[in-house]
């Protein structure tokens, strides 16, 4: 037997409602998340912020010093490329649950997004690394270099 269209209604409205508390809970841990990724010759660390806006950019050991102009731009770039794709990947996570239909009211059939028009066909390839931290604190990683006294 089919439920009364008031009882459906009342479950739309509750998962609406829901929905709308996670969709701002979302936006609150998105605007907190960053990203910090090292270039892969160590010399330059890259920090993205929301949107994917830098942050920080850091030149460790000295070694710019030793850099090209055109050696130390190509590292800024790939680091800060590559926090951007992170950040990226992030928001895709993060937004997820926002495209599943809805196991309460069927009606509701969640939202499609083509990531990969949104942020570009790198976005889809697999990320092993997972180093977003919503709390301000830096990834591991960097918790190591700063203990080191790499800065």
């Amino acid at each position: 037997m089919t439920e009364p269209l008031e009882q459906r209604l009342e479950k739309a409205m509750a998962e609406l409602r829901s929905a709308q508390e996670a969709v701002e809970r979302t936006e609150r841990e998105l605007r907190q998340a960053s990203f910090a990724v090292l270039s892969s010759d160590r010399a330059v660390r890259v920090t993205v912020g929301a949107q994917g806006t830098l942050t920080g950019i850091d030149f460790l050991e000295h070694k710019y010093r030793d850099m090209s102009p055109q050696e130390l731009a190509a590292s800024v770039l790939e680091a800060a490329n590559a926090a951007q794709q992170k950040m990226n990947r992030h928001v895709m996570k993060a937004m997820a649950p926002f495209t599943e239909p809805s196991s309460e009211v069927p009606e509701l059939k969640g939202f499609e997004l083509d990531w990969e028009r949104i942020f570009g066909p790198g976005v889809l390839e697999k990320d092993d690394e997972d180093t977003a931290r919503g709390d301000g604190r830096a990834p591991g990683w960097r918790d190591a270099l700063d203990e080191d006294g790499e800065d």
